[in-house]
């Protein structure tokens, strides 16, 4: 530098000539925060392209199951499911009570008596009254289905249901009484919460 200076002829420096030399040499005006963000990172000193940060994984059942934590209340049957529920039951117990029994005792009370509990427990509160006659009508069912039969045709099928009927009454009254009893408790329970809530 000190060089340049000393040989540099005294006088008025010289302009640098205007032309297209001088436009190419001023700087244009600095580009736009969306290209400085299009541009290639700059390699580090040791030339190896730092690699990007991953990705966390969000677990979106894990985060479901934290907003909305089961409740643990039992599935809520309509009155279609419960009608459904309580033939397949009872029908399922008559046949097993029948295939190892040879008939219609003791096992097959008591799980009809297991049958009405769940339709009454389970059952939604607008179709409450769907438990307690979806169980006599399955019992019913059941009856006909395995029962003994005295002589063939319709009359003997009427017949074998009524004595059936008569024979096995405390299950059948005790079972749809249960049921009755807890659809009862429910609806009076339900009614006492709603005042409740609204002050009444």
């Amino acid at each position: 530098m000190e060089q340049s200076i000393r040989t540099q002829p005294p006088g008025p420096r010289r302009r640098p000539p205007a032309g297209p030399a001088a436009e190419a040499a001023v700087p244009g005006p600095a580009a736009p925060p969306e290209s400085r963000l299009r541009q290639p990172r700059l390699r580090s000193a040791s030339g190896v392209r730092p690699a990007p940060p991953k990705p966390r994984l969000r677990l979106p059942l894990q985060l479901g199951a934290r907003e909305h934590p089961r409740s643990g209340r039992p599935a809520r049957l309509t009155a279609v499911g419960t009608g459904v529920l309580a033939l397949a039951g009872t029908v399922l117990l008559a046949a097993v009570d029948r295939l190892l029994f040879d008939g219609l005792g003791i096992l097959f009370g008591v799980g009809y008596l297991l049958v009405c509990f769940q339709l009454a427990v389970r059952v939604r509160f607008a179709d409450l009254a769907a438990a307690p006659i979806s169980g006599p009508i399955a019992f019913a069912a059941a009856l006909i289905a395995f029962g003994p039969v005295a002589s063939p045709g319709v009359t003997g099928q009427v017949v074998a249901l009524a004595s059936g009927l008569a024979m096995r009454a405390e299950w059948l009254f005790g079972g749809t009484g249960l049921a009755a009893v807890i659809v009862a408790a429910r609806f009076v329970a339900q009614r006492r919460l709603r005042r409740s809530r609204t002050g009444g």
